[in-house]
């Protein structure tokens, strides 16, 4: 029997090796992590992570062929093929800080895998990392192994928050990058093997380390670019009276261009985009390419800019002072059906509002009350490190409150800010919530979910990004 074991029980690692069980029930495959209380969680009914689909396949597999540990070293020790599953966060620090790739996790990982190991095993890269991080796992593993015979191979996750399970059962493709070396391309076979039970032969692409390495930074550039693209046409539609919505659909049924991607909104969040742009940014850099470096950075300057630039509008809105003024923030995660905050415009957006002395009061079907909190309270990057590591007791922040009942959010606010674009706000009653607000009663689109129209005969004064300004915003114009 062939067996599995993923290091990092995480977003990656857990709903992959799910579907690797399911798919492959004469595969044993273990799911490792140092943190009790997450493996706890693995083991109960209450997964540590919210996924749709996932409780069901979970439940189906485990303690038969799927298994969640502590116990690291054990099950490493005896695997085929070990995949690598752990953060790869920005640096904080030191050389590169800011855009650099923090291996840290990844390195201590390779050291431990070159330790336990007795038997020849297969390596696979499932973090984002790096363009040329096999090398480096290579070298640390070579040089303590003993006699044992290690293969790594690339294998970037492709998976979107919301449909991962999806993304998994049907992926449009599944990449695998090694060495072209005999030993290298026997490696690639026998993961081929394994997506084999279930992707089809044509889906299953093979290419060398840095090909896979890259492609998975490029995909992210390329699709957090498109966003970027058209939250920059949106500023544009503004100050000339389009609407963002009708030429996003334009270009989009041009075929070489596509619809997908092209939603306007507060700006794009999530563990990834940011993170993997800014490490191909450092990367173009340490090569000497810094025409290519500008190129990409300015994908995330536009992202930061259109989350300030919501700010602005609410501020300038509102008699340009939201002190001491009630505002509700609808939405806290990244985007609808998932709970994950990570990078979420919400933060920046709930910061500017604070930065001029805003009273929040923050309604999110999927986020805990402490989640929220102590992503308010925690410095850029600190999330993509494990739990221990980030601030324990988050700063109370008076001015915020996290409620569970959306109409309390609104109550007596002067306000309304949505931010993720979750189903059940597209069919809250408006009337009910807008004859319990301050007056003038504003709504803030960040996600153009809403039906402007309907909303102004209601007697909202509203803002939705790359429309036409109402009249009341388009008369207190500040630079935006």
């Amino acid at each position: 029997m062939v067996k599995i074991c993923c290091i990092g029980a995480g977003y990656v690692g857990g709903p992959t090796m799910a579907m690797i069980a399911l798919k492959c029930p004469d595969i044993e495959v273990v799911v490792v992590d140092i943190s009790k209380p997450r493996i706890a969680a693995w083991n109960s009914d209450d997964l540590p992570i919210y996924e749709p689909g996932l409780d069901e396949v979970v439940k189906q597999c485990r303690d038969k062929n799927l298994f969640f540990s502590t116990e690291v070293e054990k099950h490493v020790a005896e695997a085929d093929i070990v995949f690598v599953s752990v953060n790869t966060p920005t640096k904080t620090r030191g050389l590169g800080a800011g855009k650099a790739a923090d291996l840290t996790y990844w390195e201590s990982a390779a050291r431990m895998i070159a330790d336990v190991s007795k038997s020849d095993k297969i390596v696979v890269e499932k973090s984002t990392v790096p363009v040329k991080t096999a090398e480096a796992i290579e070298k640390i593993l070579t040089h303590n192994k003993k006699g044992i015979n290690f293969q790594i191979l690339s294998n970037p996750e492709f998976l979107a928050e919301g449909t991962a399970m999806e993304d998994l059962d049907k992926p449009d493709r599944v990449l695998i990058g090694g060495r072209e070396t005999p030993g290298g391309q026997k490696a690639v076979a026998a993961l081929k093997a394994v997506y084999a039970h279930w992707v089809p032969e044509d889906r299953i692409i093979t290419t060398n380390l840095w090909s896979a390495e890259l492609s998975k930074l490029a995909a992210n550039a390329f699709l957090a670019q498109r966003i970027s693209s058209i939250n920059a046409m949106s500023a544009l539609c503004e100050s000339t009276g389009a609407d963002v919505n009708e030429v996003a659909y334009a270009i989009g049924k041009d075929s070489r261009i596509g619809p997908k991607f092209l939603n306007a909104s507060v700006g794009f969040g999530g563990s990834c985009f940011q993170k993997d742009i800014l490490n191909l940014v450092y990367i173009c850099e340490c090569n000497g390419l810094l025409e290519v470096a500008h190129y990409w950075k300015q994908v995330v300057s536009i992202n930061d800019y259109q989350k300030t630039r919501f700010v602005k509008r609410v501020v300038s809105s509102m008699f340009n002072t939201v002190s001491g003024k009630k505002i509700a923030v609808l939405g806290f995660a990244f985007k609808k059906d998932t709970g994950d905050t990570r990078e979420t415009p919400a933060i920046d957006v709930c910061h500017g509002l604070l930065g001029d002395k805003a009273l929040l009061s923050i309604y999110d079907p999927q986020v805990t009350e402490e989640q929220i909190k102590r992503d308010l309270a925690m410095n850029k990057f600190d999330w993509d490190h494990p739990q221990h590591l980030q601030p324990q007791s988050p700063t109370a922040f008076k001015q915020v409150s996290v409620v569970w009942d959306v109409y309390e959010a609104c109550k007596d606010a002067h306000g309304i800010c949505v931010i993720t674009e979750w189903d059940e706000f597209k069919k809250l009653d408006y009337q009910k919530i807008y004859d319990n607000m301050q007056k003038p009663a504003f709504l803030f689109d960040g996600r153009n979910v809403l039906n402007v129209e309907e909303m102004r005969k209601i007697g909202f004064v509203v803002y939705s990004i790359g429309k036409p300004l109402d009249p009341w915003i388009k008369d207190l114009q500040v630079s935006i």
